[in-house]
């Protein structure tokens, strides 16, 4: 836990200066309390605004911008320190896919940031009191804090009945699709192993993305490249066998017909823009 100006100061040649794409290994939420800052998110180039929060979880490819004048405050933390019961209440916003800008409730927003703020101060008390006590105290304010950020409007929970069972569906998808994106790629895959049909898989992705199973799957797929080839430094060949093509020319044409851009080019953007 600490503060946007601090943790800029204490890495003032890290990652920023010049910026660097990287992959997260924690999740970094950042909450702004002044000015405005710059992060890219998975190639995506977010403006954080005052009162806004910022999200980058595990896995996420990521690239800092210099902060400029905005100030807030940063915690950073492992997937394992929450509790088993508040991870699973937690599901919608610790997702892969959850919005990484948040904009809180405006009933929520003050006692957000106070609750930041004593986290920030319990972290600072190393010493102070017996050291479970501290541990668990920072761990009660973090998921306090976690819990009620969950009632951000940017948090899609959905209603009615039928919606639920779609919605499980759905999640159980997106944890199968984490775990299996490199291998299978077909609906008829996931629907066998979530013990539904395809239609039934079709019409829970469509509810809540717009979009059908194969194109979620490409998606997953394509951000994998791309965090791939821009940040991480592979070639096509690499990343084509690591994502199950056949061949590179396939992973060629399928990335290029998403992109408008072969591999090759993608990387020499990325490597010129630093992101």
């Amino acid at each position: 836990m600490s503060t946007v100006e601090d943790f800029f100061a204490q890495h003032d040649d890290w990652p920023w200066n010049p910026p660097r794409p990287g992959r997260a290994t924690f999740h970094y939420l950042i909450a702004v309390t002044e000015g405005e800052l710059r992060h890219d998110v998975d190639h995506v180039t977010r403006t954080v605004a005052c009162g806004q929060w910022l999200w980058v979880r595990p896995g996420h490819a990521q690239c800092w911008h210099p902060p400029g004048a905005a100030r807030g405050l940063f915690i950073l933390f492992e997937p394992h320190v929450l509790t088993s019961d508040a991870a699973r209440l937690l599901t919608p916003l610790t997702a892969h896919e959850a919005p990484a800008v948040l904009s809180p409730h405006p009933d929520d927003a003050a006692w957000l940031e106070q609750t930041a703020l004593q986290l920030l101060d319990e972290h600072r008390a190393l010493g102070r009191r017996q050291l479970d006590a501290h541990h668990a105290l920072r761990r009660s304010l973090l998921e306090s804090l976690l819990l009620r950020l969950a009632n951000s409007p940017d948090v899609s929970i959905g209603a009615g009945a039928e919606g639920t069972g779609r919605r499980d569906t759905y999640a159980r998808f997106v944890d199968a699709l984490e775990l299996h994106f490199r291998e299978l790629h077909r609906a008829t895959d996931y629907a066998g192993l979530l013990g539904c049909s395809v239609r039934t898989l079709s019409r829970a992705a469509r509810d809540a993305t717009g979009k059908g199973v194969r194109e979620v799957i490409d998606k997953r797929r394509l951000l994998e490249a791309r965090r791939l080839l821009g940040g991480a430094g592979w070639d096509a060949r690499a990343v084509a066998v690591h994502l199950g093509f056949t061949d590179p020319a396939n992973f060629g044409r399928f990335f290029r017909n998403h992109t408008g851009l072969t591999p090759a080019a993608f990387t020499a953007r990325e490597a010129g823009t630093g992101m």
